[in-house]
């Protein structure tokens, strides 16, 4: 009995840690288990102005969304609503809002030019399985290959072609392209045919996206009273909610006054006639969950997008609920609004996105590159020009390309500093010291300078690799060291190696013939180890020129004892045991 009672308490506690790690499993997965316990009514009222000021900007952009993707309005509105429902509750960053934007309307565009609205959501079907693939994989570490240069180059490339693309629009001109280069041409052969009316109404709807973006800014002047204050606060709210909802204005504005022609027979625009990511593996997950269930209500292939995501971090908001009453102003305009869509002039939607997008082009960072890191500026002018001409997915995998090839080529072709010593017993040693670590590319590399050096300096040149910054070594390398070590070492000693840690030193000692291969523990050993070297040399004693320095090895403990013997084999008739050596062994050590 004593026995199965021990045995039940032991299961009992085995059981218990898994009870406590599928909450905090769950919670990994499903983030709103970690915050909703602590909402709170300040949080909610927060959430709450943060998603009505969200779903001001929100709506009119996924309309002007939809439209670049070539989509009726709606389209851009499923996204919407779909997106932030499920961002509540997979999401990890309380700023972002799931919805569509520019790049993934131009390359949705790309994709599915002049086919059914049904390869659309087949797209968006398809992006989500990918998405949701590299999210149970733990891709998300791939986007830390994507360097600032890269993400650069690419963000503007993509914004000079949705602002071209869109000229047509703020033009009233109507035609199709194919490429950027297409649609200049197309520009230039229809410049005859352009609307004054839709290029006097883009034109001023810019002025006013951009007169009210910076109503935020104004700083009304007040007295010193408390009062004075207040209004003073009261003002710059309101100033700020105009600043933040002009994208909503200007549409609605210009929708009423298109309607009123329209109505009255004397139709002066060109309209839309649309009638007709931080946990990045986690935001995978959920950005791939958000467009598969996002198709199953027809939705376009959706995202985060800078702008909204700017917008709910100006507004305050606390957790993802905001997305729950943007998403709710998203059905509620798809429900009331849906009939009055086809009034909404092209002119305004290009305005909208023409202001949305081109300050995010950042040409300065291309100079300043230039001037400080000509190898980024290399890759952020690469990718831009390639998003430009060729296409926005190719260019950013070019980028990603450029900044591996810049990533690689340091292993490959590490930087070996060459310096001339002498020690204090007058012995002379070149000291080779690399940048960084000895891997397989550089091994071809690393033999061919140290031979080149032999043969500069002399074939009784004693040469010393400082290993200081040795912390992994893989079995090309080890290999290459046993070859340079069985070359240079095979009659006289002249090659060794300096500061190598104890892990290293026990693979070396697996995976190499270590006959050859010589060892210094750290620099005070180096004249002692040279000194009595040419001491055995100029006695002609070839056969027993050993590393004597193993005897002096001060600041180094390795787990094995056995390793360091084996690495420097003693000579049949050394006079020095294996005991005298263990005792000179440290007790502490100093690894790198």
């Amino acid at each position: 009995m004593m026995s199965v009672a021990a045995k039940a308490s032991e299961v009992e506690e085995c059981s218990r840690p898994t009870k406590r790690k599928c909450p905090s499993a769950m919670a990994k997965h499903m983030p709103i288990l970690g915050w909703l316990p602590q909402y709170s009514r300040m949080k909610a009222m927060s959430d709450l102005i943060a998603g009505i000021t969200l779903g001001l900007t929100m709506i009119p952009q996924s309309i002007a969304y939809a439209a670049l993707a070539g989509l009726t309005a709606q389209y851009g509105l499923y996204s919407c609503f779909v997106g932030g429902f499920l961002y509540i509750v997979f999401g990890t960053i309380k700023e972002v809002s799931i919805g569509p934007s520019s790049l993934m309307a131009l390359i949705t565009l790309q994709y599915t030019r002049d086919m059914p609205i049904e390869f659309v959501v087949l797209l968006c079907f398809l992006a989500g399985c990918v998405e949701l693939l590299m999210g149970v994989l733990n891709l998300g570490f791939l986007v830390d290959f994507i360097s600032i240069p890269v993400t650069s180059g690419f963000i503007s490339a993509t914004s000079m072609i949705i602002i071209i693309a869109q000229l047509q629009g703020l033009l009233g001109l109507k035609y199709r392209s194919v490429n950027i280069i297409d649609n200049l041409y197309k520009l230039c052969k229809n410049i005859g045919n352009i609307r004054l009316p839709d290029l006097a109404l883009g034109i001023c709807s810019i002025l006013f996206l951009l007169l009210f973006k910076k109503l935020k800014d104004i700083d009304c002047p007040c007295g010193g009273d408390k009062r004075s204050t207040s209004k003073n606060s009261v003002m710059k709210k309101i100033l700020w909610y105009f600043s933040i909802g002009r994208n909503a204005l200007i549409v609605c504005i210009t929708t009423v006054i298109a309607y009123r022609l329209e109505t009255t027979g004397s139709a002066t625009f060109r309209l839309s006639a649309m009638g007709a990511n931080v946990n990045a593996t986690q935001e995978m997950l959920t950005l791939g969950l958000c467009n598969i269930v996002g198709s199953f209500v027809s939705s376009m292939p959706s995202t985060g997008a800078f702008t909204r995501s700017a917008v709910s971090n100006a507004s305050g908001v606390q957790t993802p609920m905001a997305g729950l009453y943007s998403g709710t102003m998203a059905l509620l305009a798809l429900n009331y609004l849906t009939p009055y869509f086809y009034y909404i002039p092209r002119a305004t939607l290009a305005a909208v996105l023409i202001t949305a997008v081109i300050f995010m082009i950042d040409l300065k960072i291309i100079k300043l590159l230039w001037k400080g890191r000509k190898m980024d500026a290399v890759a952020a002018i690469g990718t831009f020009l390639s998003c430009l001409f060729i296409s926005v997915e190719i260019g950013l995998l070019l980028g990603i390309f450029f900044n591996l090839v810049f990533f690689i080529r340091p292993s490959a072709r590490p930087t070996v500093q060459v310096i001339n010593r002498k020690t204090d017993l007058g012995n002379k040693y070149v000291m080779l010291e690399l940048d960084t670590c000895l891997y397989y590319p550089a091994v071809a590399s690393f033999i061919d300078k140290v031979m080149t050096i032999v043969r500069n300096e002399g074939s009784d040149v004693s040469l010393i690799v400082n290993c200081e910054r040795f912390v992994d070594i893989d079995y090309t390398s080890i290999k290459g060291i046993e070859m340079l070590s069985t070359r240079l070492n095979h009659k006289i000693n002249r090659f060794w190696l300096l500061n190598l840690n104890s892990d290293i030193v026990r693979r070396i000692n697996i995976l190499a013939d270590n006959k050859y291969i010589r060892l210094i523990g750290n620099e005070e050993n180096i004249k002692d180890v040279l000194h009595e070297n040419d001491a055995l040399l100029s006695n002609g004693e070839f056969e027993n020129s050993i590393d004597v320095g193993m005897k002096k090895m001060v600041e180094i403990k390795y787990s094995s004892h056995e390793d360091f013997l084996n690495l420097n084999p003693q000579p049949e008739n050394s006079e020095i045991i294996a005991e005298d050596m263990t005792a000179m062994l440290p007790t502490k050590s100093r690894i790198q």
